[in-house]
């Protein structure tokens, strides 16, 4: 035996038997765990920081050019980005998990609650204590000159007249109010549900799709109008409404102003001018969009997400025909004419384009390009933009690498149209070729490819614009709630949950009050009521009156 220990000890050495959960037991725990506010709260914090990366990275589903941009300037690292679906954050499988939990945590969370409250709103105040002095706030008066009824029934009035729910109980009344505290909070609680059911509810039935519009273009609201398109789980195409919209005219406007030290070709506004017909026959409407203002269109809204420059291109087999004066110009019939887009590198539009032409003869080849829009060079020769807008014509530098091969169009597998695999194709011009890269100015000459390849001309200059057109159902539901939770929140913050109590004793009349939480007006409505039955209460602390 231990000596430490005292003579009748009763020793049990045995050691102690914890009772097995079980499955029903570990089910029963991880259902609590998960439904208590505290992991509410956690899995709440946890779907704003997977928000983050949504944000910081291009998404698929808004801007599928920042994609393929970020793409060609980080391969590799986009390659691991891509496999943690961070380009497509909303719609990974992290991210709905998390939504998931959330949304039967709160459920679990709030259904309880929500039933004890809708007891609590029916149910009479609690009792009176029976010894009031133990209350943070508290006032006595010895004053006999009142009788019970009178002193009573006054209380009742008094308290019923400030909002209390009254009980009374023979020599005492209990009065309760606050109670829109705790419906504030449920209203909360059930509209974060009502903004995950909305949100889960619209993206089933939504759909975002991305077109890219040259000047000039239209474009149909059918799947094939589409460059890409992502639906909902629900979506059905017998849901998209029938439209037309042709992009008239794209206009940037920028800060001239030499004052403005550093920010001198800042875009500070965006316009696309556009065109739709709702029915082939009917009038077309006249519209501008803008970033952050949509066009709104029957079942959908279409939004800007991007903008560069289309330079319309004209290749040919033959050679470029020379006439008088050392003008140079180009005869068909042409293996490609078209406008087309060039994605911007920087801030002043430096754009890089491809054209791959299968039809040309005798062999097939692609062209890397860049565009200048306001061509300048840098301190080691090579070409960069100065400035984003097109100032004149002759400033407008466009340069062309020719690579021939097999551009690998004729094996069935679909290719990114904004980069060409160089990859087993001769480079012909620029690079280390030491041949120059074919260079050419808006309505310029037009230039004889390497190796009497053909010709190739510069014909005009146009923009584009990326528009998203999306359709979410669930938007206005989204909205409603969120202003619902908005509102229970408030309510939450500022009704004050209190408990007031009258008695009268053989000493005299007690008032006493108790908060849920810190209350720091407690004190004065003791006072306030006291004031109001009669009674002169001086102070704030506990008081008799002699």
């Amino acid at each position: 035996m231990d000596s430490s220990r005292p003579s009748d000890h009763v020793s049990n050495e045995a050691p102690i038997a914890s009772p097995e959960l079980g499955v029903v037991g570990w089910l029963r725990w991880v259902w609590r765990s998960l439904t208590s506010m505290r992991t509410a709260l956690i899995l709440l914090l946890l779907l704003a920081a997977a928000a983050i990366p949504g944000s910081i990275y291009p998404q698929r589903s808004a801007d599928p050019n920042g994609v393929t941009s970020y793409f060609q300037q980080n391969p590799e690292l986009a390659k691991v980005l891509d496999g943690l679906q961070l380009f497509d954050v909303y719609s990974s499988v992290w991210f709905s998990a998390i939504y998931i939990l959330l949304f039967i945590s709160l459920i679990g969370c709030v259904v309880p609650r929500t039933i004890v409250h809708a007891k609590a709103m029916v149910s009479p105040p609690p009792v009176t204590p029976r010894k009031l002095s133990r209350m943070p706030a508290y006032f006595i008066s010895k004053t006999k000159s009142a009788s019970s009824d009178s002193i009573v029934g006054d209380a009742a009035a008094l308290l019923k007249k400030q909002g209390y729910r009254v009980e009374v109980d023979g020599d005492s009344v209990s009065a309760e109010r606050g109670y829109l505290r705790e419906t504030g909070n449920l209203i909360f609680h059930v509209s974060l549900i009502g903004v995950l059911v909305a949100v889960g509810f619209g993206g089933a039935f939504s759909y975002s799709g991305q077109r890219l519009l040259v000047e000039g273009d239209t474009f149909v609201n059918n799947l094939a109008g589409y460059d890409s398109f992502s639906p909902g789980a629900f979506f059905n195409e017998n849901n998209l409404q029938p439209f037309s919209m042709s992009l008239d005219k794209f206009e940037i406007a920028f800060d001239n102003n030499v004052d403005h030290v550093g920010n001198t070709g800042t875009p500070i506004d965006f316009r696309a001018s556009v065109s739709t017909k709702l029915t082939p026959g009917s009038e077309a409407s006249k519209a501008v969009i803008r970033v952050n203002e949509p066009l709104e269109l029957p079942g959908s809204k279409v939004y800007l997400t991007g903008n560069g420059y289309a330079p319309v291109l004209a290749f040919s087999d033959k050679p470029c025909k020379a006439l008088p004066g050392g003008v140079r110009v180009i005869e068909g019939p042409f293996s490609y004419e078209g406008a087309v887009p060039y994605l911007p590198q920087d801030a002043n539009y430096t754009s890089l384009g491809v054209i791959k032409l299968p039809d040309a003869k005798p062999n097939q080849y692609g062209v890397l390009s860049f565009f200048y829009p306001t061509a300048g060079k840098l301190p080691t020769g090579a070409f960069t933009s100065i400035y984003p807008a097109a100032l004149s014509p002759q400033s407008s530098l466009l340069t062309l690498n020719v690579y021939v091969g097999d551009l690998g169009l004729d094996s069935g597998i679909p290719s990114n149209v904004f980069s060409l695999a160089t990859h087993g194709l001769k480079q012909l011009s620029g690079g280390k070729t030491g041949v120059k890269p074919i260079q050419l100015l808006v309505k310029g000459n037009a230039q004889d490819l390497p190796n009497h390849m053909g010709c190739v001309a510069f014909t005009d200059l146009k923009r584009f614009a990326s528009l998203d057109i999306d359709y979410n159902p669930g938007q206005g539901w989204v909205l409603l709630f969120a202003l619902l939770s908005l509102g229970g929140l408030i309510l939450s913050l500022l009704v004050p949950r209190r408990r007031v109590w009258v008695k009268r004793t053989s000493e005299g009349v007690e008032v006493a009050a108790l908060a849920r939480g810190d209350d720091p007006a407690l004190e004065k409505i003791v006072v306030e009521v006291a004031d109001e039955l009669g009674f002169k209460a001086k102070s704030k602390k506990k008081d008799t009156d002699a």
